[in-house]
């Protein structure tokens, strides 16, 4: 149950930053009615989560379950996922810019995966921000625990792709076009979900490429953050222009995901992987159960 009331400005500071740091809307659980205008303390939660975002990646993947949270808390549903999109998208294009070299080997199988994926991102963009804004609320604790159960599974993923993994970087080409024409459609699937709300799509992608048949693993890491990149980017670009995003939130926060990506990447010998994800899986676990028993036992 959400209180409303009038806002009060003698409401003390340390109050009003609780407030716009509860999830669900938690100004208002404090009093607030509309959020009021961001401080300097709410600008540094922000760009801190975007910093261990981007190292997060760098390291072992599921930032967006930082980000997205941490904007949830101020900001409408649809409006947080557009930001953390943005906000997220300089990180990818940097690992994207890092697998140049072994992107330029599948011209085939890239021509086939592109345009499933630039449509799937567009498709799941606008049914995020052309359907009623409930029902992406009421699907917010389901996406968060699906995402860390994703992230959770990535080790088993990665084994197995591992296993299977050779070094021929060429056999990609000589896929028969079934199982090409299956790994498009497999690759759309993944896309719309990209666009609706983005976490996990790394681990969906290499999962099915792996299942497809492919074993050259730098090619398939190659593969997977260029199509993340055309996912995401198609995303941004319509989250842009349905003006889903808030820019006073996300130019800081990507300045802050740049960051934290570059020191991840730095000192990932520092961090284990496995302890990182852990640290996420903890936070996943906890925002998804929070999320439920607001939706469906508070």
């Amino acid at each position: 149950m959400q209180f409303h009331a009038e806002r009060s400005s003698r409401q003390p500071g340390c109050l009003a930053l609780a407030a716009r740091l509860l999830p669900d809307y938690g100004h208002r659980l404090l009093g607030y009615d509309e959020d009021p205008v961001p401080d300097f303390w709410i600008y540094f939660a922000l760009c801190a989560s975007a910093f261990l975002a981007g190292a997060v990646n760098a390291i072992a993947g599921g930032g967006t379950l930082l980000t997205f949270p941490a904007l949830l808390a101020i900001t409408a549903p649809v409006m947080a996922n557009g930001t953390s999109t943005i906000a997220l998208l300089p990180g990818s294009l940097a690992s994207a810019g890092a697998y140049r070299k072994d992107i330029q080997h599948p011209p085939r199988l890239l021509r086939w995966l592109a345009a499933p994926s630039l449509i799937g991102g567009l498709i799941g963009t606008l049914l995020v921000t052309r359907t009623e804004e409930r029902y992406f609320a009421a699907l917010i604790p389901w996406l968060i625990l699906g995402a860390t159960i994703l992230l959770m599974l990535q080790p088993v993923i990665g084994r197995y792709v591992r296993g299977h993994a050779g070094g021929d970087a060429g056999e990609e080409s000589v896929l028969p076009r079934k199982r090409l024409f299956a790994l498009a459609c497999a690759q759309l699937a993944v896309s719309i979900y990209g666009g609706y709300f983005g976490a996990g799509i790394g681990i969906l992608m290499l999962s099915s490429l792996a299942f497809m048949g492919l074993r050259n693993l730098h090619e398939m890491n190659a593969l997977k953050t260029l199509l993340a990149v055309g996912i995401n980017g198609a995303a941004a670009v319509l989250f842009v222009l349905e003006k889903k995003v808030q820019w006073g939130y996300a130019a800081p926060m990507a300045v802050a995901a740049i960051a934290g990506g570059y020191l991840g990447a730095r000192f990932s010998l520092r961090f284990p992987p496995a302890a990182v994800r852990k640290v996420v899986l903890a936070i996943g676990f906890v925002l998804s159960g929070y999320y439920l028993y607001r939706q469906y036992g508070g």
